[in-house]
């Protein structure tokens, strides 16, 4: 078999502690996943079913541990913000998983920033559109290493924050999350057949905000550590 050009080199992330690369497959975003998170976007955080969005495979940017990833200030946007998320790594093939299996299918552990051209978002709602030119665009989903389940656990109660030129901007524990973890992955299992090389980002705490050109981010989790981004 040939092809009519060269296939795009496939999406992946390092995985820590190794040479191993976690090929991308598909990644899922769940929205408004913190309570406080809903109601600063203006929403009753009622536990509700949780909803999802997708960015493309090819919109992560490796940010690799003791350096500053760069992530180009998108164009078409004049309110990019930060969200800052714990990313479960799917490392098995799965549909309809039950909750009490869920964690069973989650390789292992990232640190995640879901950056959105929120003004994009806010025209999109406002005209019952897709959210993908905010959501999807080229980078937006700056990620560190792979931490797999074997060597960090399961994170179950850990602080997540990030600052922005150093000053924080968001702090909670992913223990807050509405739809835990293995809730999520079971839930999002009954709506696609997940697949290893899936990711999903578990959602933000409150405190999402406008970033500009020169500006550092500094983001993490406990357990797995921390990265930063400057904008650029």
């Amino acid at each position: 078999m040939s092809y009519v050009f060269p296939p795009a080199p496939a999406a992946a992330v390092p995985v820590d502690g190794s040479n191993e690369q976690f090929p991308v497959r598909r990644i899922y975003c769940v929205g408004r996943n913190y309570e406080a998170h809903a109601r600063e976007m203006g929403h009753d955080p009622d536990r509700e079913p949780p909803f999802f969005f997708s960015k493309p495979a090819d919109a992560v940017l490796y940010v690799a541990p003791g350096s500053t990833g760069e992530f180009p200030y998108p164009s078409q946007t004049k309110n990019l913000h930060f969200e800052m998320e714990l990313v479960a790594a799917i490392g098995k093939q799965g549909k309809n998983i039950p909750a009490d299996k869920a964690l069973d299918y989650v390789y292992g552990y990232a640190l995640g920033l879901d950056m959105t051209r929120r003004d994009l978002q806010a025209e999109a709602k406002k005209l019952g559109r897709p959210w993908d030119t905010a959501k999807g665009f080229d980078r937006s989903a700056p990620i560190g290493p792979i931490h797999p389940v074997s060597k960090a656990g399961h994170l179950q109660k850990s602080a997540i924050w990030l600052s922005v030129n150093g000053e924080e901007k968001q702090r909670s524990d992913i223990s807050q999350l509405i739809w835990s973890v293995g809730e999520t992955v079971a839930y999002l299992s009954t709506l696609f057949e997940l697949f290893p090389g899936d990711l999903i980002f578990t959602g933000t705490p409150e405190g999402v905000g406008a970033v500009v050109k020169g500006d550092l981010l500094k983001g993490g989790v406990d357990g797995i550590g921390e990265f930063a981004v400057r904008v650029v």
